[in-house]
């Protein structure tokens, strides 16, 4: 009503403007150039009038849900709020300088024993992965490490087809199964199925080797059943080698992670469309992995400014896993433990210095409210792009009713963009994380929820250049920089340390001092890998270490059939677990 009245008045007071104009014109006309300057200026003033104040954009959850639920997050108005995003960007950060100083090296040692040497030809190891994709691909790179460690031949993974994500792809659907034996020949002897014996195949002991397994604990509890019953299948296979792992095996890890696993023709082929796809649009490009399914934040116990419908309808999911404690939603966002929304990853983005005219690609599923969720990231990022705009029905059709392959196709464009960034902490955020700081360290956005949960919520009480400031403050060794993350800190596959190498010579070259852990020149390369070795500590430490980097997701991803195992040690283990996770 107040709105209305101010409305009236403007206009009101505008036509006054205009009629004292009309009846004042014959004077004005005996003085041309006079009446020309008061005439623009009168328009501009009633111009002025007319016009309502720019408008500033309001940079929390959008107002209503699909559903129409009002948001009860109070915002500032317009005519109070000092927090406006302007549309330039001012600095695109599309490379590292210092990323040409390091490369990806898991070149086996000299010394590292080969398949054909230590391979027993009476021990078969099956494994059986669970989840999606990217957890998949963490079972496989860690089922090969464990085949090492057993002295055994490895039969060709099988995937979890069971899961909340349905797929019923084998192996040889997604990767290039052909590639994954042979470039691993070396290290590993690889089957694509059991053998038979007296005309029937071979039937597997099932088990289940405890989360974060080490070598000795493998050598101890699963070994002596190998031995046993020859062959041995380790079902829901996730998380079950340790990160405590001497550089030989990490650097076992990288070449099955960045080199023997790869992804079909059929699957490269489309991939490598819409990354032309997003290059005909622009130079360069941001890849925004997008966790924000109803299930994904109902299973995190945070809260998303939806008011009483969300907190309805998230609880209600909720109550699918029996066995889930309460949530603190408070608590669980200072630690940094919820997903940002669309609207939050997006204000980072433009705080780093990421224009609207930036094209940014989003890899997500299904966004809880819909449009109304990602109208304040589209607002930011006009320039909005997804497989499904890139690409017509009919191109997508074979890969469409299969969640791993589409996942594989938003794998190959977040990989290959320019920057990549997240607003979660799952799978996919670690492993392509991971995968870029080996393969020259691209730009990788990881948001640092800890210290930017209370930017977010007190933004309308700040200037954007004063958020915008602070945020890259917060993102200071969240970047993807070399040397950003201490050794041993977080989780391997995110955080591949033993696997990235220094060029001390081009650093020295470039007026940098190399730092401690320095390496040989790229043209020695079998002295490189040796002085690494030699450089080494016997065992890295990889476990996590208490500081920001520790936002791990992954404890929160357990789900059994509608149950959270909640159990702690063998006993816990031996649960059937099943991770919702990408």
């Amino acid at each position: 009503m107040k709105k209305k009245t101010r409305e009236t008045k403007q206009r009101s007071i505008a036509a006054a403007l205009l009629h004292w104009i009309f009846f004042t014109s014959h004077y004005l006309l005996q003085f041309p150039l006079l009446s020309a300057v008061f005439a623009f200026l009168l328009f501009f003033a009633a111009f002025s009038v007319i016009s309502p104040l720019p408008p500033i954009i309001n940079h929390h959850r959008s107002s209503k849900l699909k559903n129409g639920a009002k948001v009860d997050e109070s915002t500032l108005s317009a005519e109070t709020s000092p927090f406006r995003v302007p549309r330039s960007g001012g600095r695109h950060l599309w490379n590292s300088r210092l990323s040409k100083f390091y490369h990806g090296c898991s070149n086996a040692n000299d010394s590292f024993q080969t398949a054909d040497l230590k391979t027993n030809s009476n021990r078969y190891l099956l494994i059986a992965t669970s989840g999606g994709l990217n957890q998949q691909r963490t079972g496989i790179t860690d089922g090969v490490v464990a085949a090492y460690i057993l002295n055994a031949t490895l039969v060709v993974p099988k995937l979890d087809q069971k899961s909340f994500w349905n797929d019923s792809s084998d192996f040889a659907e997604i990767f290039d199964v052909d590639s994954f034996i042979s470039f691993l020949s070396k290290d590993v002897t690889i089957i694509k199925q059991l053998p038979t014996k007296g005309g029937k195949v071979l039937t597997p002991y099932r088990m289940r080797a405890p989360r974060k397994c080490t070598p000795k604990c493998y050598l101890t509890k699963v070994l002596p059943v190998l031995n046993k019953k020859h062959v041995v299948q380790l079902g829901k296979f996730d998380y079950r080698l340790s990160n405590r792992l001497s550089p030989d095996l990490q650097k076992l890890r990288c070449r099955v992670n960045y080199h023997a696993l790869k992804f079909t023709d059929s699957i490269l082929e489309m991939g490598k469309k819409l990354v032309q796809r997003m290059r005909m649009k622009s130079e360069h490009f941001i890849a925004l992995h997008l966790r924000f399914e109803p299930d994904m934040l109902a299973f995190s116990g945070c809260y998303f400014g939806g008011g009483e419908k969300e907190r309805m309808e998230l609880g209600e999911i909720r109550r699918r896993w029996k066995s889930l404690h309460a949530s603190n939603p408070d608590k669980e966002r200072r630690q940094g433990k919820c997903p940002l929304t669309p609207e939050e990853v997006g204000l980072t983005l433009r705080a780093l210095g990421f224009g609207s005219d930036v094209h940014l690609y989003v890899a997500s599923g299904e966004v809880y409210g819909g449009e109304a969720t990602l109208e304040p990231l589209k607002a930011l990022f006009p320039n909005f792009h997804s497989k499904e705009t890139l690409a017509s029905k009919r191109e997508l059709a074979p890969f469409s009713s299969f969640s791993s392959r589409m996942a594989a196709l938003d794998f190959i464009v977040c990989d290959e963009s320019d920057v990549f960034s997240t607003n979660n902490n799952g799978n996919m955020a670690k492993i392509i994380a991971g995968r870029r700081r080996y393969f020259g360290h691209k730009p990788t956005v990881r948001p640092n929820a800890k210290k930017l949960y209370k930017l977010f919520i007190n933004r309308h009480n700040k200037t954007w250049e004063e958020f915008a400031s602070r945020v890259r403050s917060h993102q200071i060794g969240f970047m993807g920089e070399p040397n950003e993350v201490k050794p041993g800190t977080g989780v391997f596959h995110e955080n591949p340390s033993s696997c990235i190498c220094q060029d001390p010579v081009a650093k020295a070259g470039a007026g940098l001092n190399p730092t401690p852990q320095t390496l040989p020149h790229e043209g020695h390369k079998n002295v490189k890998e040796n002085t690494e070795r030699n450089g080494t500590s016997d065992v890295s430490d990889e476990h996590s270490i208490e500081d920001d980097h520790d936002q791990d997701a992954t404890d929160m991803d357990y789900v059994d059939n509608g149950n959270v195992v909640q159990g702690k040690g063998l006993a816990g283990e031996m649960l059937s677990e099943e991770f919702f996770s990408d």
